[in-house]
């Protein structure tokens, strides 16, 4: 099965996207990387669906050139079905004339579902939905039945090779020294800074916190929430190196529980960090709570057992440990992708697909 997979990249984030997929292609299924993003290099064009409606309707250049090579790239690559991720491009209308199965990747959950999920279910025949978490009244999967999809399957993100060092071991992924206790590293979004400002305030320089940081937002956050501290940013290639000297990473999602399933779930273990996250009921679909990675339910509770396993060294090194362990089983992105393939065969077979 020959299966496109269609995203928006730039640079170093770009190259590794496009390796990394590809390189999960085996003898049966082949996926053929897609970069939509040089053909509208403002994501913010299309961010939410009435802008891109917008966009068709004006036959925007860009996007008109996006369509008309996309359709002659699948054809090309003789795809049996596309998978569209991050700020999907391209309009229904579009779509609705593409001979092609057609698969929605959602990555954000509630944060994006109504600028740029739900608007364009009627144009897919099968959503891949990265966490189980929707809201306080509904999981992902009953809201896209609410809404009318039910050829949906939770597809969870995984981590791309280039996040953890391979010439680690079971054996070695805990030698080296982890002179950093704590870290956080992600994007500062409004809904996360009370709690990062707390942590950051119980533990001062024990915590690094880092992510793409603009001077307006520090200086916001430091004055709103009393000089916790700065925020620096990081390039992507010393992720790993900082993340294999730290003992402790947290987690926390711009709406706690109901948006549990970042990258940095999965990143965090992928390097031998024991976690602390966020989650609620949703944690145990992606590791055992307790034994691979511990919950937490609020800045207090978080605080308390950051404490806790910073003087527990054994515990939090076994936890760190089967969190390790159970991240390359189950979450490295080839692995992820082919299961992608077989989610994707099970949905053509469940409405009965034919080109």
């Amino acid at each position: 099965m020959n299966i496109v997979y269609s995203f928006n990249k730039k640079g170093y984030e770009a190259d590794f996207w496009q390796r990394e997929i590809a390189a999960a292609s085996n003898e049966e299924f082949r996926f053929i990387p897609f970069n939509h993003d040089p053909y509208l290099p403002d994501y913010r064009l299309y961010l939410r669906a009435q802008l891109l409606d917008n966009l068709y309707f004006d036959r925007h250049p860009g996007l008109m050139h996006l369509y008309e090579d996309f359709s002659a790239f699948i054809k090309d690559q003789q795809a049996d079905a596309i998978i569209v991720d991050n700020c999907p491009p391209y309009h229904p209308e579009y779509l609705r004339r593409l001979p092609v199965y057609k698969v929605l990747r959602i990555a954000d959950g509630p944060i994006s579902a109504y600028d740029r999920d739900f608007a364009y279910l009627h144009a897919y025949q099968q959503v891949l939905y990265h966490s189980p978490a929707y809201s306080l009244d509904l999981g992902m999967a009953d809201k896209l039945r609410y809404c009318g999809m039910h050829n949906a399957d939770w597809w969870p993100l995984g981590f791309f090779d280039i996040y953890s060092d391979h010439t680690k071991t079971v054996e070695t992924i805990l030698a080296g020294q982890r002179d950093i206790d704590i870290i956080f590293v992600g994007n500062f979004h409004r809904s996360k800074m009370s709690l990062l400002a707390k942590v950051k305030k119980a533990f001062g320089r024990r915590l690094r916190l880092h992510g793409p940081y603009s001077l307006k937002k520090n200086l916001y956050f430091n004055l709103k929430y009393g000089f916790p501290g700065w925020v620096r940013p990081i390039p992507y290639e010393q992720f790993v190196p900082l993340y294999q000297r730290t003992k402790i990473g947290f987690n926390v999602h711009n709406r706690g529980d109901c948006t549990v399933g970042s990258y940095r779930l999965f990143e965090l273990p992928a390097n031998g960090v024991m976690q602390i996250s966020d989650g609620g009921e949703y944690l145990n679909q992606f590791f055992r709570e307790g034994e691979e990675i511990v919950g937490y339910k609020n800045s207090d509770d978080l605080i308390d057992k950051i404490r806790y396993y910073l003087d527990h060294d054994e515990e939090r090194q076994a936890i760190a440990l089967r969190g390790y362990q159970r991240v390359l089983r189950d979450y490295r992105i080839g692995k992820i992708l082919v299961q992608a393939g077989r989610l994707i065969q099970q949905g053509m077979a469940r409405i009965d697909w034919r080109k």
